[in-house]
């Protein structure tokens, strides 16, 4: 074996090598697990024993960080000991980390029907493009990256289907020591999230007129060649939400929104997943599909009147 590097050291090798495969979001992301949490945990050490991740599991737990979030940054800091591992510049000895059991199930933020049709008729009676977007996403499902970056070219109003093929996301860079943010159009999450999805009559109602006299390269959210960015299209939705005395619903909950809507009219799931763009249908299941009372009520019913 050569000598052995820190974590640190073989974290900027693996980076280098790592920036050949994956998109650059993804590239961003890991910086930035790196830098806010594990560099400053590992990045001195050499070779880690299990007892010490253990512990600092347990630690970002008690700072109130989500299962998802620590088991996320597992996952890179595996790879880039296996990585230091293979190439012989550190020690990887495998570890299995245990998390408390999660009691309670979250709460998904929905909007209640009252509620949202409330908000789509507002949008549909003060029109604005930045309204518009908020209607497309009760309408579609689609994220909050997605919107900023549809064009009005993504909308055919001949077939009404909405094409989801950009997002747009501000990233954290690091670059010869210089930490910077930038903004970037890139293809969407996953593969699934590259979609089309149909227009409702009510969206193809308002679109279709507007659509004709629009430039197609310009985007929906400012009618412009230059687009808005999640963080300040968040603002206005917070801004618009709080003025109309609408309930504290994070931008994604449009998105839940949509998807509880679906479901409780009875589409079939592997639709909504499609809808959705989710990699799997069992990541719509765990989301949206929960039996409520009536449900498991008929569930036993039916079980005892077939013992008789």
């Amino acid at each position: 074996m050569n000598k052995q590097q820190t974590i640190s050291a073989v974290t900027q090798l693996w980076q280098v090598d790592k920036k050949q495969y994956v998109k650059k979001s993804t590239i961003s992301a890991y910086v930035l697990l790196l830098e806010n949490h594990l560099l400053p945990a590992f990045g001195h050490k050499a070779e880690l024993e299990e007892v010490e991740v253990q512990n600092f599991v347990f630690k970002k737990l008690g700072e109130g960080l989500s299962h998802k979030t620590i088991k996320d940054m597992l996952i890179v800091l595996k790879m880039i000991l296996k990585y230091g591992a293979k190439h012989q510049l550190l020690k990887y000895k495998a570890f299995d980390i245990q998390f408390p059991t999660e009691r309670e199930r979250q709460q998904l933020e929905v909007l209640n029907r009252g509620d949202q049709k409330k908000l789509m008729k507002h949008i549909q009676e003060n029109f604005t493009f930045r309204g518009l977007g908020v209607y497309i996403c009760l309408s579609t499902g689609l994220r909050i990256g997605e919107v900023c970056a549809l064009r009005w070219e993504d909308l055919d109003v001949e077939l009404g289907m909405v094409k989801v093929n950009k997002t747009i996301q501000r990233i954290y860079t690091i670059e010869n020591g210089i930490r910077k943010t930038e903004l970037i159009i890139d293809s969407p999450k996953t593969k699934n999230s590259i979609r089309e999805i149909p227009m409702s009559r009510d969206l193809l109602r308002i679109i279709k007129p507007i659509k004709k006299i629009m430039n197609d390269s310009f985007f929906i959210l400012t009618n412009e060649a230059k687009p808005t960015e999640p963080r300040t299209y968040r603002n206005f939705y917070k801004n618009l939400m709080m003025n109309l005395g609408m309930p504290k619903l994070k931008f994604h909950g449009l998105r839940h929104s949509f998807a509880t809507r679906c479901i409780e009219s009875k589409c079939d799931y592997k639709t909504v997943s499609v809808l959705l763009g989710h990699s799997n249908i069992s990541t719509t299941l765990n989301l949206y599909v929960h039996p409520n009372d009536e449900q498991k009520k008929k569930a036993i019913n039916q079980m005892f009147r077939s013992l008789k």
